[in-house]
């Protein structure tokens, strides 16, 4: 086989994967809760514009909402029924954004409506990356960046397509699990982003606990009809934050995103393995997404799994369909390492949301000040300081803090808070270093 293990990233940490309950458990279909709450701003970038209108009647598959700019992406109906308000809905970023209140109706089929197909032996490259906008597809590993707008590259500026299967976050299986059964669909996503990109090698990493995957896709590979070249598979050693994009290109091609350039600069353009799949499952029919796969998963929860849960589905709802413990006192939309707790079980589940998890934690640990011990420094994959920064970060210094140590080159993977034996909260000083200098500089995003 076309594979080699090891392949690895200096510094990282090692936390307990904790995959174990739902890496063998195949997908199921979840329930359509009573009433959908469906964000039109569930992606990076400008919110949907929507398009529908309180009290009509829509088709599961319809649009509810236009994309609406560059970076942004269109909202389709999960479910046929009835748009019951256009009003502020919560969001898991923690206020109100606009959003459709959508009644499934009870007795429907909830076929989804065709759409125009995207046929990627004719299609142009320009023609699959707006079937790619027009579908709705966003980064399903968890940023939501809508891909289309990574995909506008100048012909020949991309030479290596990487397919990202590391899933290196502790409890999630989803990439995992769709790779395993939708590996057709994975294949064909390769195909279409091949084409719009034209890029000449494209390569699947998986970590190396995830060896069936790869085993799995070295076989579809080999019964490919035509001789092509079409995918290289390749096993990395299981650490964290190994799915990083920069990591990632670094650790495969041995190529460096500089600060404040995009992978384009290097020839390479990262695309999550599932957000891969549903390109490949939804472009042939013309159809948007309309439901996403999320690993339930944690002490909290009793029917642990991968379930294809319709977006819009309240977290109250999908929390009560899959049971959680009386011990529970956490939510995580996410994982533990960079997954953000939720005080507010009405917000709806939506494109970017990869993993709920649920536990029963012991309480906060105290924190103490910093002992100068340099574990963060080690735990660092890209070689920044974070003690230094979190210093700055506690003296307000936040704009010495982005030129002098390169705060905007941390994607908050949370190895430093995960090492420090002083408990500090590093990763959310840095967050709101950077939310304060947003504000300075005027930018909402």
């Amino acid at each position: 086989m076309n594979l080699f293990t090891r392949r690895s990233f200096q510094h990282g940490v090692h936390p307990d994967p904790e995959k174990a309950a739902t890496r063998d458990l195949p997908i199921r279909r979840f329930p359509f809760a009573p009433l959908l709450l469906v964000p039109l701003e569930q992606h990076a970038g400008q919110p949907a514009r929507a398009v529908v209108r309180e009290g009509q009647e829509v088709r599961r598959g319809d649009k509810l909402g236009d994309a609406d700019g560059e970076i942004s992406a269109a909202v389709h109906a999960p479910a046929s029924g009835m748009i019951r308000r256009i009003a502020l809905v919560p969001s898991p970023l923690g206020r109100m954004v606009s959003g459709v209140y959508l009644e499934p109706w009870p007795g429907s089929t909830q076929e989804a409506a065709p759409g125009t197909p995207c046929d990627v032996a004719s299609a142009s490259p320009e023609e699959i990356v707006r079937a790619i906008q027009d579908a709705g597809i966003v980064g399903l590993g968890g940023a939501a960046f809508p891909p289309h707008a990574k995909l506008r590259v100048a012909p020949g500026q991309i030479d290596t397509l990487i397919i990202n299967g590391a899933e290196c976050e502790p409890y999630l299986t989803t990439d995992s699990r769709v790779m395993l059964e939708q590996m057709e669909d994975l294949l064909l996503g390769v195909r279409y982003l091949k084409k719009a990109t034209g890029a000449s090698r494209a390569i699947l990493a998986v970590e190396q606990h995830s060896h069936d995957v790869a085993e799995a896709a070295q076989t579809a590979l080999e019964q490919l009809a035509s001789r092509e070249s079409l995918l290289e598979v390749r096993t990395l050693a299981v650490k964290y934050p190994q799915g990083a994009e920069k990591i990632l290109i670094k650790t495969l091609l041995g190529r460096v995103v500089s600060t404040g350039e995009r992978p384009a600069a290097v020839g390479a353009l990262c695309i999550n393995a599932a957000t891969a799949a549903e390109i490949g499952r939804l472009l042939p029919h013309g159809q948007g997404i309309l439901e996403r796969v999320v690993t339930f998963a944690g002490s909290g929860i009793e029917k642990k799994g991968n379930y294809r849960i319709p977006i819009g589905t309240p977290l109250r709802f999908a929390l009560e369909t899959v049971g959680m413990t009386d011990d529970a006192n956490r939510v995580l939309l996410g994982g533990p390492m960079m997954g953000q707790a939720v005080a507010d079980l009405d917000v709806p589940i939506t494109k970017g949301i990869s993993g709920v998890i649920a536990l029963a934690e012991s309480p906060p640990k105290r924190v103490y000040a910093c002992i100068r011990c340099a574990r963060c420094l080690d735990a660092c994959p890209l070689n920044l300081n974070p003690a230094e920064l979190g210093a700055l970060a506690r003296s307000a210094e936040h704009e010495r803090m982005a030129e002098e140590f390169r705060l905007a080159d941390c994607f908050e993977c949370g190895a430093c808070s995960f090492v420090c034996p002083s408990h500090l909260p590093l990763v959310q000083e840095f967050r709101a270093a950077k939310s304060h200098l947003r504000r300075l500089r005027g930018d909402s995003a």
